[in-house]
């Protein structure tokens, strides 16, 4: 686990890309959001899918909104570090922007589902995976539930892809129990800044 000296000693270790990874409604959102404010340079990679903006979302800052024809493209192309499907969506990570912030020296940061995660840990090994997990699998339910925007059987599909998920924990090198907000985005920084176990 980090030692807690890297985001609080203003030392930057070398950069890495770390991969958050964890089921729908754990909160990785909020969490990012947290995380934007307090260090502007880490560099947070944009993904591309083929879903419906949520309202509120923007093109270029949320997700890169493409249909299913440009993303066959880009895959083709090659232009994708990791694609995956997910609930009827297709999500994928732009190659080029996260070799460029690390050749820079930038840590980056992908928020990808367990697909693409697997994917990245297969292309570049040296990727830290971090999982966010849910207080209680009831705290996870409430969430999913309580959003009101999705009609049931999508939920119980998010539900039973968040099993398999969480599941998975052992693949994963850290896990951030997502119990405050506040308290999950500093630990994560710490693991996406901090020295890696060793250094």
């Amino acid at each position: 686990m980090s030692d807690g000296t890297g985001a609080g000693s203003g030392v930057r270790a070398r950069p890495r890309l770390t991969v958050l990874s964890g089921p729908s409604g754990v909160g990785k959102s909020s969490v990012l959001a947290e995380l934007r404010g307090r260090d502007p340079e880490l560099h947070y990679s944009v993904s591309v899918t083929t879903r419906k903006p949520r309202p509120g979302e923007l093109d270029g800052v949320h997700y890169h909104f493409v249909d299913g024809a440009e993303f066959d493209r880009m895959v083709d192309a090659g232009e994708l570090l990791e694609h995956a499907e997910f609930a009827g969506n297709r999500y994928g990570t732009p190659r080029a922007p996260v070799e460029a912030a690390l050749a820079s020296g930038l840590p980056s940061l992908l928020e990808i589902e367990l697909q693409g995660a697997r994917q990245v840990r297969a292309a570049m090994p040296e990727a830290r995976l971090v999982m966010l997990a849910p207080p209680s699998w009831e705290d996870l339910v409430a969430r999913l539930t309580g959003r009101g925007t999705e009609d049931p059987a999508v939920v119980e599909r998010r539900l039973a892809i968040a099993r398999q998920e969480l599941a998975a924990e052992p693949e994963f090198d850290e896990v951030v129990v997502n119990d405050d907000v506040r308290s999950a985005a500093t630990k994560l920084l710490d693991l996406v800044v901090g020295p890696l176990p060793g250094a």
